[in-house]
């Protein structure tokens, strides 16, 4: 069924379709080859329970599930579209909001680092102060 790998060994699986016994051949494991039968049998099923589709020729009945199938795919393919694109939007806030973070921190740092050096300041002018102060009382005697 799908693209060749080297890694794996080719897998046969009989399936059932529409009562047919089928011999399926492919790289994909026996569980996701049956997957895809169940799959191809609940369309037929759901297409047989409508009058005006078993009214058709096979042929038309045929088209009619290759339609759907195919209108499947598309759908799912947009929805991971949609969601690859979500995925890259939430990526890019995780990516702004790091950066934010970065920011806030290195704002943080230097804040902090500017209060240090205040509280340096004031230690060295109440030192002052008192020098100041003790120096006019030794005058004032």
């Amino acid at each position: 069924m799908g693209g060749e790998n080297p890694m794996s060994t080719k897998t046969d699986t009989e399936v059932i379709i529409a009562g047919k016994v089928f011999t399926l051949s492919g790289y994909e494991s026996e569980e996701y080859l049956q997957r895809v039968a169940s799959y191809i049998n609940n369309k037929i099923a759901e297409y047989n329970k409508v009058d005006s589709f078993k009214r058709q020729s096979l042929d038309t009945q045929n088209v009619l599930l290759q339609l759907n199938i195919a209108d499947d795919y598309f759908k799912a393919k947009k929805q991971i579209s949609l969601l690859e694109e979500e995925l890259q939007n939430k990526e890019k806030e995780m990516y702004d909001l790091k950066h934010e973070l970065i920011a806030s921190q290195i704002k943080l740092e230097n804040t902090e680092k500017s209060v240090k050096n205040l509280q340096t300041e004031v230690n060295e002018n109440a030192k002052k102060i008192v020098r100041m102060e003790t120096e006019l009382k030794e005058r004032k005697k």
